[in-house]
């Protein structure tokens, strides 16, 4: 049983029902985010699924010099700030830099650090000090069992407010793959797992100057790893994703959430069940 961990108005982890963490990529305006998640929210209200908003202010990895990155940190955050204090919705977002963690602290319920920042140590510890949740990537590069590291870094840094995603791992070039053995690995280390599904269908780079994706696989994958009894699911999500500004191919429309999330759900509270 993984620990129990706190997030704004409700709890994820200890058996608990599935999370759902979602929203587009990146912030691409103002009014844009907080049209999604007012449909978000109204979608996982309507479920009695509990939310946290996602959107990065920059999105630092990106595969060319030209890719869209956000509006930055200042007006990214300002964003984020008006979405939960208008809908009151728990907020996460990516930070990059030691520099970032306070700043971000004083808006998101949520740090999370980017998959391939997760064994940056300075870093780890700033984000741990800040009091806030971490969820961290798990890097394409390691191990389910490799986390337990990452995971002490953060614990040693006196937060256990932990939080571990798998995202997929490097299969050959511009492809990921998932291990549906990594939930029950990463998940013996005591601290709630989420599954990233729609990263985990990226095809990093596939597209040459851009990343590709295969979003027609998420409903599968997300199937798979919810039957294995995780506490959450992270989902990119946008109203036309053939026009998002980032990870479009990835990102499932938002008509499409709420068949998903009823399905997820119902296998969630079987497996949930039997277990208890």
């Amino acid at each position: 049983m993984t620990r129990e961990i706190t997030i704004g108005s409700f709890k994820i982890g200890a058996g608990r029902p599935l999370v759902l963490i979602a929203g587009p990529c990146v912030i691409e305006s103002e009014a844009a985010t907080l049209r999604h998640a007012e449909r978000l929210m109204a979608i996982c209200n309507g479920l009695s699924i509990p939310l946290v908003f996602k959107a990065s202010y920059d999105k630092a990895n990106r595969t060319s010099i030209g890719g869209f990155r956000g509006p930055g940190l200042r007006e990214g955050l300002k964003i984020l700030a008006k979405v939960k204090e208008s809908l009151g919705l728990a907020v996460l977002s990516d930070i990059h830099s030691i520099e970032q963690v306070t700043p971000a602290a004083e808006v998101l319920d949520v740090l999370q650090i980017p998959a391939f920042l997760c064994r940056q140590t300075d870093l780890l510890i700033a984000a741990a000090r800040s009091g806030r949740v971490i969820n961290v990537k798990k890097g394409q590069f390691l191990a389910p069992w490799d986390m337990q590291n990452v995971a002490g870094k953060l614990a040693a840094s006196g937060n256990e407010n932990i939080i571990l995603t798998e995202r997929g791992a490097s299969f050959g070039y511009n492809n990921l793959v998932v291990d549906m053995r990594s939930f029950p690995v990463m998940r013996a280390s005591g601290y709630p797992v989420v599954f990233d599904a729609t990263h985990s269908v990226q095809l990093p780079g596939g597209q040459g100057d851009s990343s590709g994706g295969q979003r027609e696989f998420v409903e599968y994958l997300s199937r798979a790893a919810v039957a294995t009894g995780i506490d959450g699911i992270f989902l990119e999500v946008h109203e036309d994703p053939d026009k998002a500004l980032c990870d479009g191919p990835n990102s499932i429309p938002l008509d499409e959430l709420p068949s998903l999330l009823r399905n997820l759900k119902a296998i969630d509270a079987l497996v949930k069940q039997a277990s208890s």
